[in-house]
């Protein structure tokens, strides 16, 4: 073995070698993958919801084609398990939500209740309560159509537009997707307008009594904030019978929907979208759409072509397979291929780096956001995610960004660019010292109790992923002094979980956040030995699979005996790396040299790795997504960092 004080690298030359060829091959793959503009882009999976949702938006409007709905029914069908179920992720149990959505889109296909796979889906529809259990953003669909009562759904009125930021329950209270979700839905549910369908769906109804006892989650416990919003929700609903027979209530919910209107068109993207992801989008459509904006009005007619450029259409043996993305990352995946590239060994002014540089600086944001609400001194600055969502740049692609411009040669010109971004992200600095992703303090968890949240997350705390790639960006800007680099490492100590794992808000889960957190605690100079990476190692190294690898369940955001706890994966095996690698250590080394034969053993010919499963998280709990990317950049660069600690002779 080659030891370097307590840190123990390739065992044997061979272990070295492999890895090398391992990271070779890879490294030319993900090379191959950059577009000529110099960006890259992996293809954004979800669920089926996307595609179930965007067929009911066209048979709103009115613009829903054969081909179109041939086509996604085709991927729909695709995606069915074999107990008549669809899931939210690769191996996941059955979601009624989402079975009940992809069934009517299915319907709207021409498929028949009687054939055997819904018939299949109906049955299991049934028996886990129908249509009364699903969640409140699958019954707004149904109401669209008349399956489902407007009474019967909570109340959001369109005057909450006019509270003012420091009122409870103002829009800026809400999580950056979730205002721009709700403005439009409060618009919407107030107009309740219903469009027939050429069919019914008594088959999915259970009547009341009938069915299983369903709990929906209401974010409060009973007789607490539960039972507060059910006798606010109650006076709303009055409130919504007042407003159609009182003038000045007349007129001041007219006067809300023009507001609404206006605060809706002034977020639209160039692209069409709103946000850069599918629920704002699809909700604003309908919601000018009821107010009268006509499909011809540059608006609509701009928000529905933006959604072909989030549309992917392949051959398949039985005709053409449609489906949606629910967001798009090219800033993203640009900014990890950059590190991971870099990582790799290519020289800053390697043509792939300085192309993909040139198109980030072009792709910062210059101009005001929702952002300032909170931090209404701060300067512009920053990146979104997406192609296109100038209004919302977010903490955790500005860090990355930043991270992956100093792999670059500076005659891009970056300088001036990060310049402005490091302010930015000390600003948006939360109170407790942590980051959020999109807002700093959006942390006011009364939102959370509205009977209307029984869906995904609807605040943005600060999270221990988006805080360590903060600091890790500050720190290799020589901040890692620095009054906020210090709060954010407080925070960090104190979010530890009691096993010493960290938990992942935007990555799955405590792996992700494990391995996110240990490089940026080391890189703000807590040392190796301290008991905290101490704690975090050994849960690392307790929970690497037989195989050498790692891999968590999703299910470990609702069932934490699957923390750490799943098929090893190429993406989740890569966080595990860079942690351990970080840290060094016998023990670590020797755990990574172990992951490190995994890669190896596990790639494909082509030099990427097969990854069905979903490692990336939208809400913890209820939306996952599957980054075609991650199996390839994080390998690359956990590999690369033992390549470069091994031709060292040294700990990584």
């Amino acid at each position: 073995m080659v030891r370097s004080g307590t840190a123990v690298l390739a065992d044997a030359p061979s272990l070295l070698d492999e890895a090398r060829r391992t990271l070779d091959n890879a490294t030319q793959h993900l090379l191959g993958l950059q577009h000529a503009e110099g960006w890259w882009q992996g293809e954004l999976e979800t669920n089926v919801t996307m595609d179930a949702e965007d067929l009911l938006l066209r048979e709103f409007l009115g613009v829903r084609t054969a081909g179109q709905t041939t086509a996604a029914a085709r991927w729909i069908r695709s995606r069915q398990r074999a107990d008549g179920t669809w899931a939210n992720f690769h191996g996941g149990d059955g979601d009624l939500s989402t079975t009940v959505e992809a069934y009517v889109a299915l319907r709207l296909a021409g498929d028949e209740p009687d054939e055997t796979h819904m018939a299949r889906a109906a049955a299991w529809i049934t028996e886990r309560g129908g249509i009364e259990a699903t969640r409140v953003f699958t019954r707004i669909w149904l109401a669209l159509f008349g399956e489902w009562p407007w009474d019967r759904l909570p109340v959001m009125p369109p005057e909450l537009i006019y509270l003012p930021s420091w009122f409870p329950l103002n829009v800026y209270d809400w999580a950056c997707w979730a205002r721009q979700t709700i403005v439009p839905l409060t618009v919407v549910c107030s107009l309740r307008p219903v469009r027939s369908l050429p069919f019914g769906l008594a088959e999915l109804h259970v009547p009341d009594g009938a069915g299983p006892v369903v709990r929906r989650r209401t974010g409060g416990r009973p007789g607490g904030w539960a039972t507060t919003f059910r006798v606010l929700d109650k006076a709303l609903h009055g409130y919504e019978r007042y407003v159609g027979r009182r003038a000045p209530a007349v007129a001041l919910r007219r006067a809300a929907f023009r507001r609404c209107a206006d605060w809706i068109i002034a977020r639209q993207e160039l692209d069409g979208c709103w946000g850069g992801i599918q629920p704002p989008w699809v909700y604003s459509l309908m919601a000018l759409h009821v107010l009268g904006y006509g499909l011809e009005h540059p608006v609509l007619r701009r928000g529905l072509a933006g959604l072909e450029r989030f549309t992917i259409v392949e051959d398949s043996p039985d005709g053409p397979v449609r489906r949606l993305e629910a967001c798009q990352s090219p800033v993203w995946d640009t900014a990890l291929a950059v590190v991971a590239l870099g990582d790799a060994g290519l020289p800053a002014d390697h043509p792939a780096l300085s192309s993909a540089g040139r198109w980030l600086l072009g792709e910062e944001i210059h101009g005001p956001g929702d952002w300032r609400v909170r931090r209404p001194e701060l300067a512009p600055a920053g990146w979104a995610f997406e192609f296109d969502n100038d209004g919302y740049p977010d903490v955790d692609d500005t860090a990355e960004v930043v991270l992956a411009l100093r792999r670059v040669a500076p005659d891009v010109g970056q300088d001036a660019a990060v310049a402005r971004a490091v302010p930015w992200l000390n600003g948006m600095q939360s109170r407790d010292g942590g980051w959020g992703a999109f807002d700093a303090d959006n942390t006011r968890e009364l939102v959370t109790k509205l009977p209307f949240c029984d869906f995904g997350a609807v605040i943005d705390p600060p999270s221990a992923d988006v805080t360590a790639h903060t600091i890790e960006a500050l720190c290799g800007e020589g901040l890692g002094g620095s009054r906020a680099v210090r709060r954010g490492v407080a925070w960090l100590l104190r979010a530890q979980e009691a096993d010493g794992s960290w938990f992942g808000r935007w990555g799955a889960n405590y792996v992700y956040g494990t391995g996110a957190v240990v490089p940026a605690l080391i890189a703000a100079g807590v040392l190796p030995s301290k008991p905290s990476i101490g704690r975090a190692l050994d849960w690392l190294i307790s929970h690497q699979n037989a195989d050498g690898g790692w891999g968590e369940d999703l299910r470990s955001y609702a069932d934490s005996r699957w923390a750490g706890r799943g098929e090893s994966t190429a993406s989740q095996t890569a966080w595990a790396l860079l942690a351990l690698l970080a840290a060094g250590g016998e023990d670590a080394l020797a755990a990574a040299e172990r992951g490190v034969a995994w890669l190896g053993a596990s790639q494909r010919p082509d030099g990427t790795w097969d990854e069905p499963q979903y490692t990336g998280t939208g809400f913890p709990g209820d939306f996952y997504i599957n980054y075609h990317l991650y199996r390839l950049v994080f390998p690359v660069c956990a590999l690369g960092r033992y390549v470069t600690a091994g031709a060292s002779g040294g700990a990584a």
